[in-house]
């Protein structure tokens, strides 16, 4: 494997915390960085052992300067994600970017076009779920046919009550006219699983939910104050107290100026006849995702915290109990895994991918499809909402 370098641009949570971790384990692969917070940056310059010539405030600044480095992540906030993608593909970085691939449709489409104009450059979407133990294990019980066909998928996005209050309450998801609906920014990973397991294309989908909980009214004074969960990538006492003293972190829950739903269910329609129903809610202890899937001879359940699927074929007493592999990082080993197949690609451009921005492009649809079925109770037709963006676009 020939040695290649990667640059970072973000060095928020995900940037710091979810991806750059694999560069501790090969240190000749980070070379730069770029990120506006003058704290993180210089946290992320001395954790990651970075040259200060190497360090820009902004991804203009560094990609605007002739190329440094080989590949690029792309790990900034949602609607910051299309500028210096196209930015990076037009200059020949190969690219990892964090999902959603943009907050608004049109970005999106094209991403996914100007993938198919660079296919030399890999373009992969950070969809991690796939780079998992537990969600290859479920993909290779239902390609391995042993349950005969599948039929129906059920599929539950637990978010946990503290994740939800933190991230989409107070913090930077929290309203969706700023930033991205619940069901893309949380879940553009979900409709990616099912687009995977079941390996068909998905033509119809209805969504119905709602913000009905976290709202003033209410309110309740002696209701706990602030949930610590990932407030700062840099978890100092002073960051977090600083956070919840002067930040929107030390909020009470509900008296905050969110907007998106609290709870959300999908139903979808596949080709070959194969319907799901994805859950989406915050009123979960645990944050976790739960799956069931039904097949013409048996049916299999998974909890992705308990690690653990349990596999029943119809007319036998006994099921089988499969703990799929722990890998130590986040999202249940995916994060690791993919950086991994993301390296292996760019060094090897005949690598299979499973992540491709093109192929990334349907399960954002999905997504916005789904939000609008929410908000006008209408039961859409993914073609046709695709070809009306297209449409658009033309214009």
């Amino acid at each position: 494997m020939k040695k290649i370098s990667v640059a970072v641009i973000g060095a928020g949570v995900r940037g710091m915390n979810a991806y750059a971790p694999y560069l501790l384990e090969n240190p000749t692969l980070g070379q730069v960085v770029a990120e506006p917070n003058e704290e993180k940056r210089n946290n992320f310059k001395n954790r990651y052992n970075i040259k200060e010539e190497n360090t820009f405030y902004s991804y203009n600044d560094l990609i605007s300067k002739d190329k440094l480095a080989d590949a690029l992540i792309i790990a900034t906030s949602d609607e910051q994600h299309y500028e210096p993608a196209q930015m990076a593909l037009k200059k020949g970085y190969h690219i990892l970017l964090e999902n959603p691939m943009s907050n608004k449709l049109e970005e999106v489409i094209k991403l996914g076009e100007l993938a198919k104009k660079y296919p030399d450059q890999v373009f992969m979407i950070c969809h991690v779920l796939r780079y998992t133990p537990f969600f290859s294990e479920l993909k290779k019980l239902v390609d391995s046919k042993e349950l005969g066909e599948l039929v129906n998928i059920q599929h539950n996005e637990n978010i946990g009550y503290y994740h939800y209050a933190h991230s989409y309450i107070r913090g930077n998801w929290k309203n969706s006219n700023e930033t991205s609906p619940l069901v893309l920014a949380k879940s553009c990973h979900d409709m990616d699983i099912l687009l995977w397991l079941t390996g068909k294309r998905c033509k119809y989908i209805s969504s119905f939910g709602s913000l009905s909980h976290m709202i003033e009214e209410n309110f309740q004074d002696n209701l706990l104050k602030a949930y610590l969960y990932a407030v700062d990538s840099n978890q100092t006492n002073e960051n977090l107290k600083k956070a919840i003293t002067t930040g929107p972190y030390g909020k009470y829950v509900y008296k905050c100026d969110n907007n998106v739903a609290d709870h959300m269910v999908s139903i979808l329609e596949f080709e070959n006849n194969i319907t799901a129903t994805f859950n989406l809610s915050d009123f979960t202890n645990d944050c976790s995702r739960t799956t069931k899937l039904m097949f013409t001879h048996g049916e299999v359940g998974g909890n992705s915290l308990k690690n653990v699927i349990e596999v029943h074929n119809f007319g036998e007493r006994n099921h089988m109990i499969i703990h799929p592999k722990i890998v130590k990082s986040g999202h249940g080993g995916g994060d690791f895994k993919l950086m991994d197949d993301f390296i292996k690609s760019v060094n090897n451009r005949e690598a299979h991918i499973k992540t491709s921005a093109i192929d990334s492009v349907e399960s954002h649809v999905m997504a916005f499809a789904a939000e609008y079925s929410r908000l006008n109770h209408e039961v859409v037709d993914i073609n046709k909402f695709l070809r009306n963006e297209l449409e658009k676009l033309k214009k």
